[in-house]
């Protein structure tokens, strides 16, 4: 009987010296918790145009591809927009088309004028000759002064006559600047027409509202025939090859704590089942200070309480094992801190110089 007790003390003795020593080396650096849930980052489906729904090409947790086609608007508004500026463009076109013709009807004009003006500067030409070879025969009584009035009086009608074809042809070239500045305005009519053309065939590509990720269809909200506004919640894409966990470890948890360091992860669901993992990222502030009412302790009766911090972790999961994952799911995860276990003593330790050197 003695030598029974014996062995079970010295049993017990080294079964606690082996938990100590494995506590010492192993189990004190694992940081778990029960706080820790499956999630993914899923896309809002809405639409940019509004309209009543024509289509709706998937069904409740369906899988979907990106570029799919989801849903379908009504598209008859806005190929009645787009018909519309194309004939407005259509229409600065031809504008533009006739104001050019009347520019090559108006060079004719010119050409007439130039001719015009080159008659009347030649009858002013000889008009002015006649009145001088006459000017000294009047004088000289060879010629009479009426006929010599008669003569300066046709070469003034010649001068008028000049001028006034010199004012006809100004006239007509600028007439052609007015023409090209038509020409310009019904140029930038149809920039403008384009431009709503362009804007009508946007609306009209966006009545096909197709999923923007891989993914699966969830909390699908929108019927057949529902009239639906721009930016109403029509469906949810979910990763779901993108899911990870967000754990929320209390803040006496996270000082070993880095980045790239594993996790086991236990699903509750999925009961014997371990998913291996690694801290992706650590946040950057406690749970309660991104809520929307974040504590405010500077006034009346202050109770500690320990916070959380957020810990993201991705996981590495088989396909079968990740089929039957969704967001939301609870789970428990431990993280090896082992990889940081000298890193206190090394903040310990520059942190005391750094106490030195300010107090100096």
């Amino acid at each position: 009987m003695r030598i029974m007790l014996l062995l079970v003390v010295a049993a017990i003795l080294v079964g606690g010296v082996l938990w100590f020593i494995r506590h010492q080396s192993y189990g004190k650096y694992q940081e778990s918790t029960n706080d820790a849930y499956l999630q993914a980052d899923g896309v809002t489906v809405s639409p940019k145009v509004g309209g009543y729904v024509e289509q709706v090409l998937v069904a409740d947790n369906q899988m979907v591809k990106a570029g799919q086609p989801l849903v379908r608007i009504d598209a008859r508004d806005y190929q009645a927009q787009a018909a519309q500026s194309q004939a407005q463009i259509d229409v600065a076109r031809a504008n533009a088309a006739g104001i050019e013709a009347q520019i090559d009807e108006q060079q004719a004009t010119i050409a007439q004028a130039r001719a015009e003006l080159a008659s009347a500067r030649a009858d002013a030409a000889f008009a002015s000759g006649e009145v001088a070879r006459y000017t000294p025969l009047a004088e000289s009584g060879a010629e009479t002064r009426e006929r010599l009035s008669t003569l300066r009086n046709q070469s003034k009608q010649a001068n008028s006559r000049v001028a006034a074809a010199r004012a006809g042809l100004a006239s007509a070239e600028r007439r052609v600047g007015t023409l090209r500045a038509q020409v310009r305005q019904a140029l930038a009519q149809g920039e403008g027409a384009r431009a709503q053309l362009d804007a009508a065939n946007t609306d009209l590509g966006a009545t096909i509202i197709r999923a923007s990720i891989d993914g699966r269809v969830g909390d699908k909200t929108v019927r057949l025939g529902q009239f639906v506004q721009p930016a109403t919640r029509m469906m949810t894409i979910v990763p779901m090859d993108k899911i990870y966990i967000t754990a929320n470890f209390k803040e006496t948890q996270v000082g070993l704590m880095r980045a790239g360091q594993p996790v086991m992860v236990e699903v509750d669901a999925l009961p014997g089942v371990e998913i291996p993992g690694k801290v992706d990222s650590i946040s950057p502030g406690t749970g309660a200070q991104f809520s929307v009412l974040p504590p405010q302790n500077a006034t009346g009766n202050f109770t500690k309480i320990v916070q959380r911090v957020p810990v993201r972790i991705a996981i590495s999961a088989g396909p079968q094992t990740r089929a039957l994952l969704v967001p939301g799911m609870s789970v428990e995860v431990s993280v090896d801190t082992r990889s940081a276990r000298d890193s206190a003593k090394r903040m310990r330790a520059e942190q005391e110089k750094h106490n030195e050197r300010a107090a100096r």
